[in-house]
């Protein structure tokens, strides 16, 4: 690694903590520090949401899909924009008209104390869960890296330095330096995956693109193959990723913390409709870098390119490593230690705005026996989250590849039941609370096996149908505990 780049990204991480502080200024109550006062512009949210859905895994994984399947990715992004435009509709204006601090106390109000408490509950252990394998996922490309620029580093302290840092700023500033250095991290990987797309693509051959465009080297969708195992198929994308976009931004705290923030509805709905178009714009840079790739020697490389025998996750560290000039590989590393911490300072908020909004007697028994003010309290709670992380994230990394697998798919597995029980309490009048309950269990159980056996065609279920699934599974549940109890209360 070159003075130029040790210099880029010993900048861009000292000045990360600081510039966000100051743009987040001092949170003086529990209410500002978790809900950022109402106060914050729609673009800012709108990047913010992007940052937080990315994390280091997409930025790596993205450019090696499209290196052997095209711009697969931007077809999925039409289904995001369908899915977030229905939440826009119907899940922001209950929100905002109800005041409400998590999406959970929407079925607190329709179900019952108990029903929003038990998917908060959810959201709490999927996110930890999920969060610590990303943690531990996301280092294991900087380890790469690092070591690649003789700056050899175990996971383990990779994910305690990047811990340390990402509190500095969260622990202090809040949801509001959490949205803001979003914003900073989501613009620096968003630059250096368009400076990367524009170097490659001027050191091509002339007509280069024109025959990546006329091998279909560009198409939005996979055609021809498994439609339920294929999470780019036409229907997969548009019909699959809608749903998982409702789910994804309609009934999980870590991305309707940041709507609710928004200076009003309209505000919410503006940022939630245009990150799917910024998201769209980020997957088509990550995955045009991809298709790049596939046409562009491996500097220094003598004959045939390497990149078509490597892994897909590892031909964008490759690049970084022995193509990028210098200074930009320390923009790119600096870009991928971003979405690693943009993910995690969003994890972090909202872990502990959910448990204090969702758990309040609990937290004032934790405040009374400690002395603790609310706000306090919540600063104290955001470091003891983030020890849990790296705690979990530790015990997976000691465990099977197995493990790291469920860990990654078990948040997409509770979707379903999650969405399920929220359309429930919008279209199911007549639905109380034990029968959304008991079916909210049911399906929750029912998810779990079909991680293990649903194999169609011998394949894994496409991520795009797992939310569907769930949803439809929670719906038969639901009208059967709903005229089970309907018909006890008729005879009795």
């Amino acid at each position: 690694m070159s003075t130029r780049d040790l210099l880029v990204m010993g900048l861009y991480l000292a000045s990360l903590p600081l510039l966000t502080l100051w743009m987040a200024g001092r949170q003086k109550t529990a209410r500002s520090y978790l809900g950022g006062g109402h106060d914050l512009p729609w673009w800012g949210i709108c990047l913010s949401l992007v940052a937080t859905e990315t994390s280091t895994l997409t930025v790596v994984s993205v450019p090696g899909v499209a290196f052997r399947h095209g711009m697969v990715f931007v077809g999925l992004a039409a289904g995001y924009l369908l899915g977030r435009c229905l939440v826009a509709w119907l899940l922001l204006p209950r929100y905002v008209a109800g005041h409400m601090h998590t999406p959970y106390q929407f079925l607190g109000q329709r179900f019952g104390a108990t029903v929003q408490r038990a998917v908060s509950l959810t959201f709490l252990v999927t996110r930890v869960i999920g969060e610590a394998v990303r943690l531990l996922a996301g280092t294991l490309p900087l380890a790469m890296l690092l070591a690649a620029f003789h700056l050899p580093h175990g996971p383990l302290a990779i994910m305690g330095a990047l811990m340390a840092l990402t509190l500095l700023y969260t622990v202090f500033g809040g949801l509001k330096a959490v949205i803001w250095s979003d914003v900073i991290q989501f613009c620096t990987y968003l630059l250096g995956a368009i400076l990367c797309a524009a170097i490659l693509w001027h050191g091509l051959p002339p007509g280069t693109v024109a025959d990546l465009a006329r091998a279909g080297r560009f198409h939005l969708f996979d055609h021809g193959t498994a439609l339920l195992a294929d999470p780019f198929a036409p229907a997969s994308a548009l019909a699959g990723g809608a749903v998982l976009a409702m789910a994804s931004h309609g009934t999980d705290h870590l991305m309707v913390q940041r709507l609710l923030a928004a200076r009003s509805l309209r505000d919410a709905r503006l940022a939630l409709v245009a990150s799917a178009l910024v998201v769209g714009l980020l997957f088509a840079a990550l995955s045009l870098l991809g298709i790049l790739l596939s046409a562009a020697p491996a500097a220094g490389a003598a004959g045939p390119s390497p990149y078509p025998s490597l892994r897909g996750d590892d031909i964008f560290p490759y690049y970084i490593v022995h193509g990028a000039p210098a200074g930009l590989s320390g923009l790119l590393v600096a870009g991928i230690l971003s979405a690693t911490m943009g993910s995690l300072s969003s994890t972090l908020n909202a872990l502990t705005s959910a448990a204090m909004t969702d758990f309040p007697a609990q937290c004032r028994r934790v405040a009374r026996a400690t002395g603790l003010g609310d706000l306090s309290l919540a600063r104290w709670l955001t470091c003891a989250w983030a020890a849990l992380l790296i705690a979990v994230a530790q015990s997976f990394g000691q465990g099977a590849t197995s493990l790291v697998v469920f860990g990654l798919s078990v948040g997409a597995y509770a979707y379903g039941p999650m969405l399920g029980a929220f359309l429930f309490g919008l279209f199911a009048p007549r639905a109380d609370g034990r029968a959304v309950l008991a079916a909210y269990g049911a399906t929750l159980a029912a998810m779990g096996l079909v991680e293990l056996w649903v194999r169609p065609g011998g394949h894994a279920l496409a991520f795009t149908w797992i939310v569907p699934l769930g949803v439809v599974l929670f719906s038969g549940f639901g009208l059967l505990a709903s005229g089970c109890r309907r018909f006890r209360r008729a005879v009795t």
